[in-house]
């Protein structure tokens, strides 16, 4: 008498399933949290886009003219694939618009930061944005959000400054604007100086690094009766003009108005600022809490949590923090042992979106995060998630197969894993564990033998652990 279940059935072709809805998040209960209301005076949606787009009228303008003169075929955008628009171009959109030439240049890299235009190599395309910017106001502010987040990239900084001088400010200026936002109104220059100060200080001690640059001697005791002279504390001269820069930057992305020894939040960037703090509000009331943990641990804090629940505290985590340093941790989380972590670390910088491309593509060159970043590129290209598993080779699928599995075997249940057979891109088991053994996987062999220890077909298990036997011995 033989077994019911065929030794060599067909897997049936279906996608993967997010490893963060997996059966045991299902449990999981979160407290409902009433939608916080803005500020008293904030306008309204969408008299806000109608802000963020007469801001970036620009920017549209030469997006659209982008769409209609750049398509395949017509010429390319770039001239060294790195989003630069080239002379050439730059004088013929000139002459179709009536604009000059640095006109132009300046509202593309307005339209590319603000997600108008998607820049590929040397192509450019339409982003989503540009499609819906005339009927759908959230596309309109999320894309003024996109470029008030890059400020720092919208407004060359002074050149005369330590490159880690002008990181600190940048880290620092979101607690500089939340204090604008909660003044509700001009503030002083010096007052914001001194608060950039005393933040820059408490980074500095936080890596338990002394200031650096020239640095008094101790100065002798004046003489009786003589008063001591105060000089300027080096952090004055340092950091000024660097807080006139990011000022002049905020400024011309339309986040505040700069003048006359003070500075006032625009309604936009008051909304912006207020919608970041209200990010991290909801992650610190959350059940993880993981507003202030570094990403490997904010990661395993979502893996319980549904997929939206899981979205919602990369947001905030993602707000809190700088962009670059911040796809910077992801990744760096995504290269450990964790397999799940990994998956979920690219989850995270879904939620980034563009301004992690550059990141994403200069990991391509790693085996471990390269299947994952042509899925996450393919995504990012518009391909629809259900197909994008196309632009992964045989060999590719299958080591994220194994890879994904190995989360599975961590972290999920028994009837998982089996169920993780049905998204092999394999046709047959036995064509399946060839091609696992092939595609030298570190964690290989675990795999095998938690799905032999799994399947229910005794038949079907004895193959997957004799695969397992010849992984380890090296045999075929």
């Amino acid at each position: 008498m033989t077994s019911r279940i065929p030794r060599d059935s067909r897997l049936r072709l279906v996608r993967s399933r997010p490893l963060a809805a997996a059966p045991r998040a299902m449990n999981q209960r979160r407290s409902r949290r009433p939608a916080p209301r803005p500020p008293e005076g904030t306008p309204a949606p969408a008299e806000l886009a109608g802000m963020a787009r007469s801001r970036l009228a620009g920017a549209a303008r030469v997006a659209r003219w982008a769409d209609a003169a750049l398509r395949p075929g017509k010429g390319n955008a770039t001239s060294d694939g790195k989003a630069t628009l080239a002379d050439a171009t730059a004088e013929r959109a000139a002459h179709d618009l009536d604009l000059t030439p640095a006109q132009v240049q300046a509202d593309w890299d307005t339209a590319r930061l603000a997600g108008l235009v998607e820049v590929h190599g040397d192509s450019a395309r339409p982003g989503w944005r540009l499609r819906a910017w005339d009927r759908d106001h959230t596309a309109v502010l999320r894309g003024w959000v996109a470029l008030f987040d890059a400020w720092s990239l919208a407004h060359p900084e002074p050149a005369d400054h330590e490159p880690a001088a002008v990181a600190e400010v940048v880290s620092a200026m979101p607690q500089v604007l939340s204090f604008l936002q909660l003044s509700a109104g001009p503030v002083p220059v010096d007052q914001l100086l001194d608060l950039l100060q005393q933040r820059v200080r408490e980074l500095r001690t936080e890596r338990c690094e002394v200031p650096y640059g020239p640095q008094r001697e101790p100065a002798s005791p004046p003489a009786p009766g003589t008063a001591s002279p105060v000089d300027a504390e080096p952090e004055d001269t340092e950091l000024a003009p660097l807080l006139d820069w990011a000022l002049h930057a905020l400024a011309s992305v339309g986040a505040l108005t700069y003048g006359a020894g003070q500075a006032t939040l625009t309604p936009l960037g008051s909304w912006a600022v207020w919608v970041k703090l209200e990010q991290i509000c909801v992650a610190a009331q959350s059940p993880a809490g993981n507003i202030e943990a570094a990403a490997e641990d904010m990661l395993r804090g979502c893996a319980q949590l549904r997929p939206n629940a899981a979205r919602a505290e990369y947001r905030a985590w993602l707000a809190a923090r700088p962009v670059g340093s911040a796809v910077t941790e992801l990744l760096d989380a995504a290269r450990g042992e964790d397999a799940l972590l990994r998956g979920l670390a690219f989850e995270a910088l879904r939620v980034v979106g563009a301004p992690a491309e550059p990141d994403v593509r200069a990991v391509l060159d790693e085996p471990t995060l390269r299947p994952y970043a042509l899925l996450w590129l393919a995504e990012h290209d518009g391909a629809d998630p259900e197909d994008a598993h196309e632009v992964l080779t045989r060999e590719e699928a299958t080591w994220l197969w194994v890879d994904t599995a190995a989360a599975v075997a961590d972290h999920g249940e028994a009837p998982l894993l089996v169920r993780h057979l049905e998204s092999a891109v394999q046709p047959t088991v036995p064509a399946l564990l060839d091609e696992v053994r092939a595609v030298g996987h570190p964690r290989t062999v675990q795999v095998l033998v938690a799905l032999a220890a799994a399947h229910p077909d005794p038949a079907l298990a004895k193959a997957v652990r004799r695969a397992a036997f010849q992984v380890h011995t090296g045999g075929s």
